[in-house]
């Protein structure tokens, strides 16, 4: 069976697809392809779930940010709270999202809302990222970590941790991806909050912002759909 349609309609033709090895969080895979112009290729690629990536903001305004031991690169890095999909089911992730603020940092949100997808790295492996927006993050005194988990809790001004990306202190790719790309809404919140405004109007501008961003994102990917049907038509023409 091709999974790949986008592919198939190019022209990318699977021949063999062997599953090299499995375990409960990811699959190495290697397909063997017949590419458009008639030569064969060969990619092998780990096959991985998807992750949520949080962005958790304070009643007093602060982005909740973490420093976590990472054993793959030995390096103590800053970071959003993020979780994995592998053990979660369904396709709303605004329950995962809570789990995942409890055990990092052990915060619970009055609101939570999605900011959107992106691909880890899609030149390599499979992963699906999505973003989620999380307001009125309260902290306990103590956070509930997974045993390979070691983590420093952060609360941050908003301009301190732009500022942390941009001079390349925090360095995750996916962190800079959500954190940059909502920063007008960062800002927003934080010139709200200094302004003094109550929690319920700070939420109440967000979802209405919110709500553009979507109306704006769905009329992109309506674009690009439209875009994909009139390049079909070419090519089949």
């Amino acid at each position: 069976m091709n999974d790949k349609p986008n592919g198939e309609r190019l022209g990318w033709r699977v021949l063999e697809s062997t599953n090299l090895y499995s375990d409960t969080r990811f699959s190495v895979r290697r397909d063997r392809l017949q590419l458009p112009d008639g030569s064969e290729g060969v990619y092998t690629y780990p096959v991985k779930h998807g992750a949520v990536f949080i962005l958790p903001i304070t009643p007093a305004g602060e982005l909740v940010l973490i420093r976590q031991y990472r054993y793959i690169v030995d390096a103590w890095l800053w970071e959003i709270p993020a979780g994995s999909t592998h053990d979660f089911n369904g396709g709303d992730y605004t329950d995962l999202v809570r789990r995942e603020l409890w055990e990092e940092i052990g915060g619970q949100a009055e609101a939570i809302y999605p900011l959107g997808q992106t691909f880890a790295a899609p030149g390599f492996i499979t992963t699906q990222v999505f973003g989620y927006l999380a307001l009125g993050v309260t902290l306990a005194d103590t956070n509930h970590p997974e045993n390979t988990e070691f983590i420093e809790i952060h609360p941050t001004p908003i301009p301190e941790a732009l500022d942390l990306l941009r001079t390349g202190e925090h360095t995750s790719a996916i962190d800079a991806y959500f954190v940059l790309q909502q920063e007008p809404l960062l800002r927003a919140i934080n010139a709200r909050v200094i302004r003094g405004c109550t929690f319920e109007n700070v939420v109440e501008e967000t979802r209405c912002r919110m709500e553009e961003i979507r109306c704006h994102m769905q009329e992109i990917r309506d674009q690009m759909q439209d875009d994909c049907e009139i390049n079909e038509s070419i090519r089949v023409f």
